[in-house]
Protein backbone atom coordinates (compact mmCIF):
# COMPACT_ATOMS: atom_id res chain seq x y z
CA UNK A 1 0.00 0.00 0.00
CA UNK A 2 1.08 3.63 -0.57
CA UNK A 3 1.50 6.27 1.76
CA UNK A 4 0.52 9.86 1.25
CA UNK A 5 0.49 13.01 2.90
CA UNK A 6 -2.56 15.52 3.59
CA UNK A 7 -2.66 19.13 5.10
CA UNK A 8 -4.17 18.64 8.32
CA UNK A 9 -5.30 21.70 10.81
CA UNK A 10 -4.73 20.84 14.63
CA UNK A 11 -6.49 23.15 16.66
CA UNK A 12 -7.05 23.51 20.47
CA UNK A 13 -10.40 22.89 22.06
CA UNK A 14 -11.09 26.62 22.55
CA UNK A 15 -10.38 26.81 18.86
CA UNK A 16 -7.89 29.87 19.58
CA UNK A 17 -5.05 28.61 18.47
CA UNK A 18 -4.85 26.26 15.22
CA UNK A 19 -2.00 25.22 12.88
CA UNK A 20 -1.78 23.53 9.67
CA UNK A 21 0.39 20.29 9.23
CA UNK A 22 1.09 17.93 6.66
CA UNK A 23 0.25 14.47 8.20
CA UNK A 24 1.19 11.25 6.54
CA UNK A 25 -2.11 9.17 6.27
CA UNK A 26 -1.27 5.89 8.32
CA UNK A 27 -4.59 3.82 9.02
CA UNK A 28 -2.03 1.52 11.13
CA UNK A 29 -1.79 4.01 13.67
CA UNK A 30 -4.23 4.28 15.85
CA UNK A 31 -3.73 7.95 17.00
CA UNK A 32 -2.86 11.06 15.25
CA UNK A 33 0.73 11.88 16.05
CA UNK A 34 2.21 15.53 16.15
CA UNK A 35 5.36 16.91 18.29
CA UNK A 36 4.76 17.35 21.42
CA UNK A 37 6.66 21.38 20.89
CA UNK A 38 3.78 21.90 18.61
CA UNK A 39 1.23 20.96 21.05
CA UNK A 40 2.24 22.59 23.91
CA UNK A 41 2.28 25.88 21.54
CA UNK A 42 -1.18 25.32 20.62
CA UNK A 43 -2.53 24.91 24.19
CA UNK A 44 -2.93 20.99 23.97
CA UNK A 45 -1.53 19.38 26.91
CA UNK A 46 -1.30 16.17 27.71
CA UNK A 47 -4.30 13.95 29.99
CA UNK A 48 -3.23 10.84 30.16
CA UNK A 49 -0.60 8.38 29.20
CA UNK A 50 -0.93 4.84 27.87
CA UNK A 51 1.42 1.96 26.65
CA UNK A 52 1.69 1.86 22.66
CA UNK A 53 3.47 -0.89 20.36
CA UNK A 54 5.27 1.02 18.07
CA UNK A 55 5.65 -0.67 13.82
CA UNK A 56 9.02 -2.18 15.10
CA UNK A 57 7.47 -4.11 18.03
CA UNK A 58 8.98 -2.01 20.38
CA UNK A 59 6.23 -0.86 23.22
CA UNK A 60 6.45 2.70 24.32
CA UNK A 61 4.50 4.92 27.08
CA UNK A 62 2.81 7.84 25.03
CA UNK A 63 1.19 10.84 26.53
CA UNK A 64 -1.92 11.90 24.81
CA UNK A 65 -4.15 14.94 25.07
CA UNK A 66 -7.21 16.30 23.63
CA UNK A 67 -7.62 17.99 20.01
CA UNK A 68 -9.65 19.00 17.16
CA UNK A 69 -8.80 18.09 13.65
CA UNK A 70 -9.81 19.70 10.58
CA UNK A 71 -9.66 18.48 6.81
CA UNK A 72 -11.45 20.10 4.16
CA UNK A 73 -13.66 21.91 6.64
CA UNK A 74 -14.82 18.85 8.09
CA UNK A 75 -13.99 18.87 11.84
CA UNK A 76 -13.68 16.57 15.02
CA UNK A 77 -12.38 16.42 18.36
CA UNK A 78 -9.68 13.92 18.58
CA UNK A 79 -6.78 12.82 20.60
CA UNK A 80 -3.30 13.08 19.68
CA UNK A 81 0.07 11.51 21.10
CA UNK A 82 3.16 13.72 21.90
CA UNK A 83 5.89 12.98 19.93
CA UNK A 84 9.23 14.01 19.57
CA UNK A 85 10.26 16.78 17.04
CA UNK A 86 11.30 15.50 14.04
CA UNK A 87 9.39 12.47 14.72
CA UNK A 88 6.83 12.11 11.54
CA UNK A 89 3.44 13.65 12.10
CA UNK A 90 1.06 11.30 11.24
CA UNK A 91 -3.08 11.27 10.87
CA UNK A 92 -4.41 8.05 12.64
CA UNK A 93 -7.78 5.60 12.46
CA UNK A 94 -9.00 7.39 15.11
CA UNK A 95 -9.13 10.63 13.85
CA UNK A 96 -10.14 9.22 10.25
CA UNK A 97 -13.10 7.40 11.90
CA UNK A 98 -13.96 10.79 13.87
CA UNK A 99 -14.05 12.86 10.68
CA UNK A 100 -15.92 10.16 8.67
CA UNK A 101 -13.48 9.68 5.95
CA UNK A 102 -12.14 6.55 3.88
CA UNK A 103 -8.66 6.10 2.44
CA UNK A 104 -8.64 5.46 -1.17
CA UNK A 105 -4.93 4.19 -1.67
CA UNK A 106 -5.11 4.38 -4.71
CA UNK A 107 -6.18 7.48 -5.88
CA UNK A 108 -3.92 8.78 -2.78
CA UNK A 109 -6.91 10.69 -1.33
CA UNK A 110 -9.38 10.68 1.62
CA UNK A 111 -12.74 10.17 0.66
CA UNK A 112 -16.47 10.85 2.85
CA UNK A 113 -17.73 7.66 4.25
CA UNK A 114 -20.94 7.82 3.79
CA UNK A 115 -22.52 4.58 4.97
CA UNK A 116 -21.45 4.23 8.82
CA UNK A 117 -23.14 1.73 10.46
CA UNK A 118 -25.29 2.87 13.27
CA UNK A 119 -25.35 -0.61 15.64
Amino acid sequence: MSTFTCPVTISSLDGQRTAVVEATVDTGAFYSAMPARLLSELGIEPEQECRMRLADGQIVDVELGPAFIAIDGNRAPTLVSFNEDGAPILLGAYALEGLRLLVDPKGERLIPNEEIPLY
